[in-house]
């Protein structure tokens, strides 16, 4: 009886690092006038969250600053477990269609666009107070970086 009760405290650590043996997440969407991420397998939504984006939610990014989330395809192309923001996982923005049309008006597209938690500090602070990012609760963003693997597609919608 007291190893039952010591191996489900094992299993309690509190760790931000969960397993995740479902169906592989083959894309993910993002729909932004919903404010809504997808992340799907096939043609099936595995597990949809609600989001907050950039301060200047309407309209794709175009520059660095400009507080915008991107739209367009990209990759997932990197994880970040020591992220500011609990954990991370990064959008391959800027693309070279961005870099090209940033650099036509005289300026950088930016980049450094994730998909992160809230690091509960920036909890309260509204629904879309990123600088481009795309953020969801903590306990989401466990859920997600155990789903997702780099090299994973990601359309992100007006």
């Amino acid at each position: 009886m007291a190893l039952t009760a010591l191996a489900g405290l094992v299993g309690c650590g509190g760790s931000k690092f969960r397993t995740y043996n479902g169906p592989e997440v083959t894309r993910l969407v993002l729909l932004k006038s919903e404010r809504k991420l997808h992340l799907v397998n096939g043609t099936k939504a595995l597990k949809s969250y609600k989001v907050g984006l950039g301060g200047n939610p309407i309209g794709p990014k175009r520059f660095e600053g400009d507080q915008k989330t991107p739209e367009g395809a990209y990759l997932i192309d990197r994880q970040n477990p020591n992220s500011n923001y609990h954990l991370s996982i990064g959008i391959s923005y800027p693309n070279q269609r961005d870099v090209e049309f940033a650099e036509s008006q005289g300026k950088k597209p930016g980049g450094d666009i994730f998909i992160h938690g809230r690091a509960r500090k920036h909890k309260g602070r509204g629904k879309d107070w990123t600088a481009g990012c795309i953020a969801v609760k903590d306990g989401e963003m466990e859920e997600i970086y155990s789903m997702v693997r780099v090299g994973t597609p990601i359309y992100i919608y007006p």
